[in-house]
């Protein structure tokens, strides 16, 4: 038990450090004199900080100026979570909570802001302000701290809530609400309050129903290890300055609450359940099919009227897929099935069940050409109208690549139906020879493999050469006997100097363990993703401008990031960001040495390309001096972004920050492997 003097020490510390961090900042003077920059304080409340045998449900918070609440339905959090949101309002100095559930004996609870307390003129945040009280006679004090991170690409999780359970049962987690809830802040760090001694597992999801447990389509993260809060007496040195102007020196004893540095990096298991999500007769050509997820085979479907009844439907067209059978176009071939208006057909494919079992159903399904009857109609006008024929409808071919060919891919096309035929004696690629077009002999053109529409032609180019590809009116056929009309598409090869490289020397990896770099642009988007070999990489024909790097550990050495299990206890594969931004130019080569944990994880995602970035949240620190607005902006979000906020005590060293699972997550990528 504590004394009620430890505890208004805790809740105001919280406010004061809010203060200390706006009061390092480099702070202008627009006319009119200086700009508030302070954060409400914390005056008092009824019932007050840490106090016990609390039966009352209403609690007033007052501070020493007027206040407003911001989003505080989705910031404020109450441990125990409560089932009914609770009234909250704020009035001039005061906010007034109204507890809308039943108080529990014997329990203590928190009232977790975050920062949604702000003054009400210039909006200074009072970041972390946190409020507790016990229906017993005795209040529990341990806290446990740390931040959360998206797995991918280590964007801080904003208000992601996080929780933990002395339940340590694997059901736990789907059936029982969590016991101990927090949500992180603008910067990921969350501060888990009230905590018994006791051994818990943590979890973080995004809850989206408000239900407190994980449903298995929510994000997740876990720990890999239990946590065990604890606290320590600390010694720290404060200068107190006298009005003379000298400064002495102050030691006094703070309390260290542990765990404050746990990590935790969210992901989704991308599990969706199975079922038909969507189908349509697109036109009479095309069928198509949508899945909830993805599958390992293609559907059964038979046609069930008609003259092709009983007729599988994949034998009558040509079925073209993405990656999962999630979707599927049927390219109708049969001329009967294609002006047959209605079309009525059986489908068997797996559907996911109440249990989350996949089971074989059946499902009868009628197909209509979307805008059948208004479409008879036109034609009927235009028959009664028109006596000229038809004309002729040609197939749409068209080149992917630009006039600008890339040196190091092939040239790419793309058909608007499937093709039946392509006359290699109808088309040609030429090369340009003074004024003269000359052939270039040896060249194929292939599909694409992962779309039956598109067509390579592969060719070793010749560097700033002038090339021109054209194809006959009968050189490519579609499967409706569509012919192109004459095609002809000119380009120009980019030079070896036109690009640059960029090669990465990389350390701090275990050699049993492979590592796949990927090549970022501003977008944080892929544009080259290699397998690191010996720790090295390099990226050839890489475009001038801006780019940056991230790497993960491949443990299952598929070359693509895995997501993780949490029935399983598997973690998402490491992932890992090189600090700078790298700018190319042409010609220019770029090679850089990475240790991949010389920063801590918060530190090592350029700020340029984060996403997440934190929203007013610098407001008490702000410079006025314009051309340094990105870099003050960066650098306050480092030093207000300090681990642990809202501890009573801060002394986590920033280059071990995360360390309690990101090593670990390399432990149990070796477990993976």
């Amino acid at each position: 038990m504590r004394n009620r003097a430890a505890t208004w020490m805790r809740v105001t510390l919280i406010g004061g450090m809010a203060s200390m961090v706006a009061a390092c900042a480099s702070i202008g003077r627009p006319e009119g004199g200086p700009r508030d920059v302070t954060p409400p304080e914390f005056v008092r409340s009824n019932p007050a900080p840490g106090s016990v045998n609390v039966d009352r449900s209403r609690i007033d918070i007052f501070f020493n100026e007027n206040v407003k609440l911001e989003d505080v339905s989705n910031k404020l959090v109450i441990s125990p979570a409560q089932s009914q949101m609770p009234g909250i309002n704020a009035n001039g100095r005061r906010v007034t909570v109204d507890l809308r559930d039943s108080l529990k004996e014997n329990t203590t609870y928190t009232l977790d802001f975050s920062d949604a307390v702000r003054d009400l003129n210039e909006g200074n945040i009072l970041d972390g302000f946190a409020l507790d009280f016990a229906t017993g006679n005795t209040i529990d004090t341990l806290k446990v701290s740390g931040m959360v991170f998206e797995a991918r690409n280590l964007e801080p999780a904003q208000g992601m809530v996080v929780g933990v359970y002395s339940n340590l049962s694997d059901t736990a987690l789907k059936t029982l609400p969590l016991e101990r809830v927090a949500k992180t802040n603008q910067y990921g760090q969350f501060t888990i309050r009230n905590l018994k001694p006791g051994t818990y597992n943590i979890f973080a999801i995004d809850d989206r129903n408000h239900d407190w447990h994980w449903d298995r389509s929510e994000n997740i993260a876990f720990s890999s290890f239990t946590v065990s809060p604890s606290v320590e007496a600390v010694e720290v040195v404060d200068t107190l300055r006298s009005e003379s102007g000298e400064d002495s020196l102050v030691v006094r004893t703070a309390w260290h609450y542990l765990p404050d540095d746990v990590l935790l990096t969210w992901f989704n298991e991308n599990y969706r359940p199975q079922y038909l999500r969507d189908y349509e007769r697109t036109d009479r050509r095309r069928v198509t099919f949508k899945f909830g997820a993805a599958m390992d085979s293609l559907p059964e479907i038979m046609i069930v009227n008609g003259p092709r009844e009983g007729k599988r439907l994949g034998d009558l067209s040509v079925i073209e897929t993405r990656e999962g059978f999630d979707s599927i176009v049927y390219w109708l071939n049969d001329t009967a099935l294609v002006n047959q208006d209605s079309l009525i057909v059986a489908a068997n494919y797996l559907k996911t069940d109440s249990l989350e079992r996949l089971v074989m159903t059946s499902d009868t399904l009628k197909l209509f050409v979307k805008g059948l009857k208004r479409n008879k109609e036109k034609k009927k006008k235009d028959e009664e109208a028109d006596t000229v024929a038809p004309p002729v409808v040609l197939l749409d071919f068209k080149a992917v690549t630009q006039a600008q060919q890339e040196l190091n891919l092939p040239l790419t096309f793309e058909s608007a139906q499937p093709v039946a035929r392509i006359d290699s004696a109808g088309w040609r690629l030429e090369i340009a020879v003074d004024t003269l077009w000359q052939r270039v002999d040896g060249v194929t053109m292939s599909q694409d493999s992962a779309n039956i529409r598109r067509f390579n032609v592969a060719v070793p180019w010749k560097e700033g050469e002038r090339y021109r590809f054209t194809a006959d009116s009968l050189a490519i056929e579609s499967i409706y006997g569509e012919w192109i009309k004459d095609f002809k598409h000119e380009f120009k090869v980019k030079q070896t100097e036109d690009y640059g490289n960029i090669s990465f020397n990389i350390t701090d990896i275990p050699d049993s363990l492979q590592l796949v770099v990927e090549l970022l642009q501003q977008s944080d988007q892929p544009v080259q993703t290699k397998p690191a070999v010996n720790g090295e990489v390099t990226f050839s024909f890489v475009a001038p401008g801006a780019y940056y790097a991230r790497a993960f550990v491949d443990v299952n050495r598929n070359g693509k990031w895995d997501t993780g299990s949490v029935a399983d206890s598997i973690q998402p594969e490491d992932v890992f960001y090189f600090s700078k931004k790298l700018n190319l130019r042409k010609n220019w080569d770029i090679d850089q040495e990475w240790t991949l944990f010389e920063l801590p994880v918060d530190e090592q995602k350029p700020f340029d390309i984060k996403k997440n970035k934190p929203k007013n949240a610098d407001r008490n620190a702000r410079r006025n001096d314009d051309d340094e607005d990105e870099e003050a902006d960066e650098d306050t979000y480092y030093d207000q972004g300090a681990w642990g906020n809202g501890s009573q005590y801060n002394n986590a060293g920033r280059s071990n920050r995360g360390s309690q699972g990101r090593r670990g997550g390399l432990q149990n990528s070796r477990d993976r492997m």
